[in-house]
């Protein structure tokens, strides 16, 4: 007796509906506050109907996006956790998931082939959907996250050097924010993804996952980090940049840094935006099959920010 796999697919066809269509209530909360203290009026008026959009998408059960991006999952499996017909049966019922919610919801059909362009129209392919994983000791549970991702712009990545130190972060931070902002491709107000460290792809990783897995308003319970995101935010929406690239007083709801050890000679930095119609759900499949949805993801518990050997 386990997680069914039919559970699985059910759970993951919520999600996504979930995900394209409700706004999880931190971004709404963050998006009505900017509106209020917005002076500028052209911004005043696109937070005004980013506002209406939510609203009528959620009332109407239709996507917040005509974009939904790149449907995408994280899961964390505790330690415990037994599914039936095991990790194959898992991924085999997230792909019949966002196929079905590809055809029915509908989502917006954006994988395709990258060099033939063949478009399955369902959003599974090679690598897609992607699921990425994480371990929790002493759970029996299964939580799954839906992300709808968007996957054209608002990432990059530098290789600083040790002595850039926190000034080249920040330099590199407001680069990326005038590559993207300047031009509306992030779709702002947004949340920036900060990561700090490890190889390449650890570096790039943690940044999505700080973006997309973090509620606004969290702070990293390192006070060190939680300064330098404190100090991002105010620089950030000192900027002068507002919602969609006009001219405003706040363009970023939150900024969330992670951390990984790196090599001794180098400081890699990466940046993620999560535009506004910020596209999540997490549900906690537990033992009995028995499910709980949230909008909190939890994905960064003290056992994955571990740095201790046990």
């Amino acid at each position: 007796m386990g997680i069914r796999p039919e559970v699985i697919e059910q759970v993951a066809y919520e999600l996504h509906r979930r995900a394209a269509i409700v706004l999880p209530q931190d971004a709404r909360r963050s998006i009505q506050h900017m509106c209020a203290r917005e002076t500028h009026k052209l911004s005043k008026f696109v937070f005004l109907e980013i506002i209406e959009n939510f609203q009528i998408a959620e009332n109407e059960s239709r996507p917040l996006c005509a974009d939904t991006g790149l449907p995408r999952f994280y899961v964390k499996c505790g330690n415990e956790a037994v599914i039936e017909g095991g990790f194959v049966a898992l991924e085999r019922s997230l792909r019949r998931a966002t196929a079905s919610a590809t055809r029915e919801i509908p989502l917006r059909p954006n994988r395709v082939h990258p060099l033939t362009r063949k478009d399955p129209d369902n959003n599974v392919g090679a690598h897609a959907p992607s699921v990425d994983y994480s371990f929790e000791p002493d759970a029996a549970w299964l939580d799954i996250t839906t992300v709808h991702k968007g996957g054209l712009f608002g990432s990059d990545y530098r290789m600083l050097f040790p002595a850039d130190g926190i000034p080249g972060i920040k330099r590199f931070f407001l680069d990326a924010m005038s590559e993207f902002f300047r031009r509306g491709l992030s779709c702002q107000p947004a949340v920036v993804g900060v990561g700090i460290g490890g190889s390449k792809d650890v570096c790039f990783r943690l940044g999505k996952e700080a973006a997309c897995l973090r509620l606004v308003g969290d702070r990293h319970p390192d006070p060190h980090i939680a300064r330098l995101e404190e100090e991002l935010l105010a620089l950030g929406n000192e900027a002068g940049f507002g919602p969609m690239g006009f001219r405003g007083d706040n363009s970023i709801m939150d900024v969330h840094v992670e951390i990984a050890y790196t090599h001794t000679g180098g400081l890699p930095v990466s940046v993620h935006h999560f535009c506004f119609a910020m596209r999540r759900a997490t549900a906690r499949i537990y033992a009995d099959n028995s499910v709980e949805y949230r909008e909190d993801p939890q994905w960064f518990t003290p056992y994955y920010r571990r740095e201790g050997i046990d």
